[in-house]
């Protein structure tokens, strides 16, 4: 007798070839409770090309506003500005996990049920992060998320679900925090050819949108393709548009990736225009059985924690952040004159210093320590040097941490005739009828050139003393 996770497999499996995915030398099987699914290599395949699963099966802001029964309402929310893109995937994830008889059902009934990120954390469990910056990233996430649902989403989803004659079915917090986990841990920026999205550019092309086959099964073909763009940056022939794509999402993160993930808009290279497909990196071909990951990017485990809800023993990419909170700011003396001068120096509030700077402690190799004779050696002449003639402070070429956060510590630590003399001498650039506007450099040559170390140094100290 087949095991639950053995049954959900099946039918999402019959639900991607049905919509045309193809696994070419992959197959997707169950990890543990933990990992969930995951895709593991089933053959040798000559080009590499794994599995391929085309765009039109992708949940895109585009796609949300085609579905034919939640499309029309999402549309009039967003252009009335009640939604952005993000929330209208977050609210057809919900109300498509709320409704019985969901297109969308093989496929989100493979997701977790809960998740292992903070959000997700007992009270118990995220007393452990107290006093870090994530511990205030999800108290803060906690609140807004909250806000949001009873402030709007509650009702949106209530309203969407009443389309479908499901007004009766219970609407929970729960069912948006797992929307929202599912849109943040498995959505990818997908670089589509613009030729795709806006097919107005070339001969009229079909589209793909949910509509029921008969089976529940298949993404049957529309003409209707929504023209609106949102979330997307465009270079060139390529716009990139935020989404979740069925079956290449259920690849896990490796730090050595065996596989990347591409798309394919002529179809040269997989014989399936307009698609995404996992191509194999690996110099040999793969075991079989052997699992196929890629790479989530270069993430510290804090990152990797919130998002994803897992870390990575000795991850390479791991960092530290160190960073100056903006509340804080009201509580220093002269804070509404720093504030400004902060503003216009496009201040930098935190650093984040990869793990492999910090081998060597917060001086990077190749800098004198401390007691060593520097006679002999000329003093570096600052690239932020008011008369051209002021010398580099001491610490700023054997310290890991970028000059802009120190700059902004400087800023922070100013005492009265500092603040007096920067101010002057910001006056005297703009001039008296304010004929020159100030550049951010322009505040921060003045800040280095009147503002001793010890003040910034300290605050550091306080900082560093905090993680």
């Amino acid at each position: 007798m087949a095991t639950p996770e053995e049954a959900k497999l099946e039918t999402f499996l019959q639900w991607l070839q049905a919509n045309g995915v193809e696994l070419r030398g992959c197959k997707i099987k169950y990890c543990d409770s933990r990992k969930g699914f995951g895709i593991f290599s089933d053959k040798d395949v000559s080009d590499g090309v794994l599995l391929v699963v085309p765009l039109d099966l992708a949940i895109t802001p585009m796609r949300v506003l085609q579905d034919p029964l939640l499309g029309p309402a999402c549309r009039s929310m967003f252009e009335e500005g009640h939604v952005d893109d993000r929330l209208l995937m977050m609210l057809l994830l919900t109300v498509e996990r709320l409704r019985k008889n969901s297109l969308w059902k093989p496929y989100l009934d493979m997701l977790p049920t809960t998740f292992h990120n903070p959000l997700w954390f007992s009270d118990d469990e995220l007393q452990a992060l107290r006093g870090t910056t994530l511990y205030r990233a999800t108290e803060l996430q906690k609140k807004s998320l909250v806000s949001l649902y009873e402030t709007k989403v509650k009702d949106l989803v209530k309203k969407l679900l009443t389309l479908d004659g499901a007004s009766e079915i219970e609407v929970r917090y729960e069912d948006f925090l797992w929307a929202n986990s599912v849109f943040w841990s498995r959505a990818l920026n997908i670089p589509m050819p613009r030729s795709y999205v806006f097919p107005e550019m070339q001969e009229a092309r079909e589209s793909c949108i949910p509509e029921d086959d008969g089976k529940g099964s298949q993404v049957k073909q529309s003409e209707n393709l929504t023209k609106e763009m949102m979330c997307t940056t465009t270079q060139g022939d390529t716009v990139w548009v935020e989404g979740l794509v069925p079956g290449i999402d259920f690849c896990n993160h490796d730090l050595k990736p065996i596989a990347t993930w591409e798309v394919d808009g002529t179809g040269s290279t997989t014989g399936a225009p307009c698609c995404m497909y996992l191509q194999s990196a690996s110099p040999s071909p793969l075991q079989i059985d052997q699992e196929i990951s890629i790479s989530y990017g270069n993430k510290g485990n804090e990152e990797l924690l919130y998002l994803y809800g897992f870390v990575i023993d000795d991850n390479t990419d791991d960092y530290l952040m160190v960073h100056y909170p903006a509340e804080a700011l009201n509580t220093i003396s002269f804070s509404e004159s720093k504030s400004q001068l902060l503003e216009v120096q496009k201040a930098e509030m935190r650093c984040l210093l990869p793990k492999a700077l910090l081998e060597q402690g917060f001086f990077p190799l190749g800098t004198q320590n401390k007691g060593e004779n520097n006679n002999g050696k000329v003093d570096q002449v600052s690239n932020y040097s008011w008369s051209g003639q002021r010398k580099t402070p001491s610490y700023v070429n054997k310290l890991v941490f970028p000059e802009k956060f120190m700059t902004t510590l400087r800023t922070i630590a100013m005492q009265e005739d500092e603040l007096y003399k920067v101010s002057s001498m910001l006056e005297e650039l703009v001039g008296p009828e304010g004929e020159r506007e100030l550049s951010d450099t322009d505040v921060q040559a003045a800040i280095w050139e009147v503002c001793g170390d010890s003040g910034a140094f300290q605050i550091l100290v306080d900082l560093l003393r905090v993680k």
